[in-house]
Parts: C-alpha cells; structure tokens; sequence
C-alpha cells in the first residue's frame, strides 16, 4: 500500500463530497459545529470556537504534510452544506492498514444516511485504491452511537483498549476497536447503500 499524501484527494457520490481539509473551510465547519456542543464530549479535541477550529484545521493540515493523517471536510450534496470531517488515521503501507476515524457530523446530518455514504466513499478508496487489507474504526467506550453506527456498517469487534486516550479533561478513554477485511468488503460493498 502507498497513500498518496501529495495527491488531492476526492471523494464523491450523489450524496457526499469529501475534499481535503482547508483553512477556507473554518467558517462553515464552525458554524455546524458551534450549534450543539456535545457533538464533542466524547472526542479528545474540542472545536467548538473559532479559535480551537482555526488550530484543529492547521493541526489536521500539518499532520497530512507530515505524511500522519489525511483529514476531509464533508458536504452534504442533498442539503447543500458542509456537515463535519473525517481522517484516515494510523496509516500503515507496510502493513497494508489504516483506520478510519476523526468523524464528527452536525445534529442536523446525524441519522440521515450521510455518515454511511461518507464510509462507503472511504472504504471503497483504502480497498480499491489503496489496495488495504484491514479497515480498522475505533470510539470511546461510552460513545454507543458512534459504536452501533460502525456495527451497522459491518465493522466487527475486536476488542477494548483500556486507559487509552487523555481526554481533554483529564479523563483516561477506553477505546472500543473494530476492523473490516478485504475479503469481508468485498461481500458486503456491492449492498452497502441499500
């Protein structure tokens, strides 16, 4: 496997535009998500001002120069808005893996079939493009909808990372893991969408 950290990478169907994340973006990601704080409570870095979305955006573009994580803003096509974000994260080309994760929607986006359109744009890159044999999606133990959410899309469990990540309180996260394999998305992305 060999991500393309240099490339401009595009991501699209009739539903969901994922670009790669941009300074010109804070504004639209701060108004989504200014509207309701908890779309944060269970995510290390708060982004709720435009101060903190100004220094995640340049921490996400840095970290892409870096060759670390790829992070994409998300457009709505049907309601004509920019909805939250998304990253690969741990990218592995030795080992032919990497994790999807970082996603955040706004209340409005939420159950609304965004999210799982955002995952197939996603997992179909890192299988088809990238050639990757393992997907892996992680969220804090206490995250139940983010957790029935990657169930819903096939991810499978695997396990408990125990005292994992500090959160901004202070607080120590358990993170939940969940894969996806080659071969399992190659019987499930034909019916992903339906």
């Amino acid at each position: 496997m060999n991500f393309p950290f240099g490339k401009e990478i595009v991501l699209e169907n009739s539903s969901a535009l994922l670009r790669p994340l941009q300074i010109s973006v804070t504004k639209n990601l701060l108004q989504v998500a200014a509207e309701d704080e908890t779309i944060f409570q269970f995510s290390p870095i708060p982004i709720f001002s435009e101060e903190l979305m100004k220094s995640y955006l340049e921490k996400a573009i840095e970290q892409r120069i870096c060759k670390v994580r790829y992070y994409f803003s998300i457009f709505d096509k049907k309601k004509n808005a920019y909805a939250g974000s998304t990253a690969f994260l741990n990218i592995s080309n030795v080992d032919s893996r990497i994790e999807i994760g970082s996603t955040w929607l706004g209340k409005g986006f939420r159950g609304t079939g965004l999210n799982r359109n955002c995952k197939y744009l996603l997992l179909s890159f890192a299988f088809g493009e990238l050639g990757a044999e393992r997907v892996e999606l992680k969220a804090d133990e206490r995250n139940t909808a983010s957790r029935k959410a990657i169930e819903k899309i096939g991810g499978r469990f695997e396990g408990i990372l125990r005292s994992h990540t500090v959160m901004n309180d202070g607080f120590r996260r358990n993170i939940v893991c969940y894969s996806i394999l080659k071969e399992e998305w190659n019987e499930m992305k034909d019916h992903f969408l339906k």
